[in-house]
């Protein structure tokens, strides 16, 4: 089995931006649009507010995801932009992309993850769920679109 590779890079990366796009392509598959209207800024990204990480496997990058800050109390971390190449699924990169955000996270003192994500992403909801995240209200851009699931989970 090959070994997952996670590096930190800048959100708006050739690399990032790649996979971003994927991502967005994906969803757009999914749920109609561009995929995900929700505001994003770069600068969220940067340590220590935020932080965006690529999973290379054999040394192509094939997943990513990253945190941002939520909320006033600098506590809480939103989850953003995860995403694994089809071709690499089924091979433990969303979790350890996953794992790696949550890390990161609480090594810059967030002590929950948050995250929004739709019902037509069911291994997305799988996966969470598998690894410890709860329903939490609705909040964040599509709080109120329908089909709009939150997760929740303690770091």
């Amino acid at each position: 089995m090959s070994e997952i590779e996670i590096r930190l890079v800048p959100f708006d990366s050739p690399v990032a931006q790649r996979l971003i796009r994927a991502a967005l392509a994906d969803l757009g598959a999914r749920y109609g649009g561009s995929g995900d209207e929700t505001p994003v800024d770069p600068a969220e990204f940067v340590p220590p507010a935020g932080a965006f990480l690529v999973a290379h496997l054999d040394g192509e990058p094939v997943g990513c995801g990253g945190w941002r800050s939520h909320g006033d109390t600098g506590e809480v971390a939103e989850l953003k932009r995860m995403y694994t190449d089809p071709a690499a699924r089924g091979r433990g990169v969303a979790r350890a992309v996953l794992a790696a955000v949550e890390r990161s996270a609480r090594e810059h003192g967030r002590k929950r993850m948050i995250l929004e994500c739709g019902d037509r992403q069911p291994e997305a909801v799988a996966m969470y769920t598998s690894a410890g995240y709860e329903r939490i209200p609705n909040f964040g851009f599509y709080k109120d679109a329908p089909g709009c699931l939150s997760y929740g989970r303690t770091l």
